[in-house]
């Protein structure tokens, strides 16, 4: 009888509690490179971060070219040269060969230029855009917002979830 009356309870208690959950949450979704693509501060900072790239690839690759040379210049007086002379122009390659190994880390490694300066160009942008999004879910009560652009598993999206302008709007820029 007394374990009757407490699984009652107990079921009762869970009924109670599930009640207060099963209010709708509110959600809504946002098209992250929609809103990018419509912030002229981050098309300049974008095409900054471009040229910068295009830029360091050539230094690469002129410093990848002349290493080239070299070993191609050692490949053809290979037989001409004393033992000592062979290890001084393969040590010169190998040099070569390592300063261009890492002048690719110094641009475009996991802490490189490329990285360094992105975070300083286009984290402020992506700040602001989280901030307007934490503002707009704080005002209309959302409890969930997704990233379509980069949700793999969102098959379809009704129009009346997207956001967007409306976060291009609260940062001031129109559609």
């Amino acid at each position: 009888m007394k374990t009757i009356i407490r699984t009652t309870v107990i079921f009762l208690g869970l009924c109670i509690v599930s009640i207060g959950t099963t209010q709708a949450q509110k959600f809504a979704v946002v098209d992250m490179e929609y809103i990018m693509k419509h912030i002229p501060a981050y098309e300049a900072a974008n095409d900054q971060l471009n040229a910068l790239s295009k830029q360091w690839q050539a230094e690469i690759d002129t410093a990848n070219q002349n290493a080239q040379n070299k070993y191609k210049t050692f490949q053809a007086e290979i037989v001409f040269l004393s033992p000592e002379m062979k290890t001084k122009r393969e040590n010169e390659i190998a040099s070569e060969e390592k300063m261009v190994q890492d002048l690719k880390i110094h641009f475009f490694g996991p802490n490189g230029e490329l990285f360094q300066k992105r975070e300083s160009l286009i984290k402020p942008i992506q700040d602001e855009i989280y901030n307007a999004i934490q503002a707009i879910s704080s005002d209309r009560g959302y409890q969930l917002i997704l990233d379509k652009s980069s949700a793999t598993n969102i098959i379809f999206v009704s129009p009346k979830l997207d956001i967007s302008d409306d976060i291009l709007a609260k940062l001031g820029y129109s559609k």
